[in-house]
C-alpha cells in the first residue's frame, strides 16, 4: 500500500482509505465480528485513514470504530465531517462545536486527523442544506469555527467537500482556508481533472477546474464516489443512492455505468476492480475512499491496487466515450 504526504497537513495518507459511510455499510450493516474484521484487515494491508461522519448510520460508523480504534495496530488517522442543518444556520459555530463534541465522544479520542465541512457549496443538488461561500468564509463563519478548533487541539486539519455548485466550491477552495477537499471522480465523471467537458457531455454535473485548484493550494484530495455510488461496480440498480451531482438521474448514470463497463471489458478485472484501477491512475489525488459491503469488497479493492492503475489502452477507450456521449464512436 503506497502512502504519500496529504498536501499541506504533514500527516502521510495511504492510496485508499477506508470509508465507513452508508455506501457499502459494512461498519453499519454488518455484525460485530464482521466489523472488527474489516478494520483489522484493512489496517494489515496498509491502509491508514477511516473516513467517517455523525451521519453515517446515526452515529453508528463512528461508534464502531470507537469500540475497535484502540486495537488497531499501528492506530490509522480517523477524519469525521460535520453538516449543519437549516435549523443552525443562526449559530454556526455552535452547530460545528456540538457535533465534533460528540464525534469524538463516539469515537472514543481526544481529536481527529481531519474534520470536514459536508455541506453543499452555493446550492444544494440534493435537498442537503447548502451554505454560501461567504457563510463558510465570512467572520465567525465555517472556517472561522474550524480553525478555533484547531488551536484548542480538537482537530489537526480542515476540509470541506467539493459539492454543489462548482463555481462557488472553486471561490472556496481558491481562498486557501482549507487544508484538504472531498472531490467526485471517477470513471463516469473524470470533469474534476478537466478544463471543460466535451460537447454533449452526459456524464453530469462538470467539476472541471477542482483538482486543479487544490493543487495550486497545495490541498490534501480525497477521492469520492469511486465507484458512483456502486453503479460501476455492478449492473444491479441500487437502492436509495443519494446521487452528489446535479445534470443526471439514477437512468443515466446506470446507462453510462453499463457504456464503461462494455468499453473496458474483463481484461482488467472485475468492473469494481477496473473502476478502482482507474482512478488510481490519477496521483493528484492522495487518497481513494472505498465503502465496502462485505469483506470480499475488500480484498478484491486490495487486489486491483496490486494490479495498479489501469493500462493507457484502456483509458483511451474511456476518452472516446467520454467525447462521444458515451457511445464507442
Amino acid at each position: 500500500m503506497r502512502k504519500t504526504m496529504f498536501g499541506r497537513t504533514g500527516l502521510e495518507i495511504s492510496e485508499l482509505a477506508f470509508g465507513g459511510g452508508a455506501t457499502g455499510g459494512i461498519l453499519i450493516n454488518s455484525d460485530e465480528t464482521t466489523r472488527v474484521v474489516a478494520l483489522r484487515r484493512a489496517v494489515a494491508a496498509g491502509i491508514n485513514w477511516i473516513d467517517t461522519a455523525p451521519m453515517y448510520g446515526n452515529g453508528a460508523s463512528e461508534e464502531t470504530i470507537g469500540r475497535h480504534l484502540e486495537s488497531l495496530s499501528p492506530q490509522p488517522h480517523v477524519s469525521t465531517k460535520v453538516q449543519i442543518e437549516a435549523e443552525q444556520l443562526d449559530d454556526i459555530p455552535s452547530a460545528i462545536e456540538r457535533s465534533l463534541e460528540q464525534s469524538l465522544k463516539r469515537l472514543r479520542i481526544d481529536r481527529v486527523a481531519l474534520l470536514q465541512l459536508h455541506n453543499h457549496i452555493g446550492r444544494s443538488t440534493s435537498g442537503r442544506v447548502a451554505l454560501s461561500p461567504v457563510q463558510v468564509l465570512g467572520s465567525d463563519g465555517v472556517v472561522d469555527t474550524f480553525d478555533r478548533l484547531r488551536e484548542q487541539g480538537l482537530i489537526h486539519a480542515t476540509g470541506m467537500t467539493a459539492a454543489g455548485d462548482t463555481q462557488a466550491c472553486l471561490d472556496v477552495i481558491k481562498s486557501g482556508r482549507f487544508d484538504a477537499a472531498q472531490v467526485y471522480y471517477n470513471a463516469i465523471n473524470p470533469s474534476a481533472a478537466w478544463r471543460r467537458v466535451p460537447p454533449g457531455w452526459r456524464g453530469g454535473q462538470p467539476f472541471c477546474g477542482l483538482l486543479a485548484a487544490c493543487f495550486h493550494q497545495n490541498m490534501g484530495v480525497l477521492n469520492i464516489r469511486v465507484w458512483a455510488g456502486g453503479v460501476l461496480a455492478s449492473p444491479v440498480r441500487p437502492d436509495g443512492l443519494f446521487l452528489m451531482t446535479s445534470d443526471t438521474d439514477l437512468g443515466n448514470e446506470m446507462q453510462c455505468a453499463q457504456a464503461v463497463r462494455a468499453a473496458l471489458g474483463d481484461s482488467h478485472g472485475t468492473p469494481a476492480q477496473a473502476a478502482l484501477r482507474f482512478v488510481l491512475g490519477n496521483k493528484d489525488l492522495a487518497c481513494r475512499v472505498i465503502g465496502l459491503a462485505k469483506l470480499d469488497h475488500l480484498s478484491d479493492a486490495l487486489e486491483a491496487v496490486a494490479k495498479g492503475p489501469l493500462p493507457t489502452s484502456a483509458v483511451s477507450k474511456l476518452d472516446v466515450l467520454w467525447a462521444n456521449e458515451f457511445t464507442a464512436g
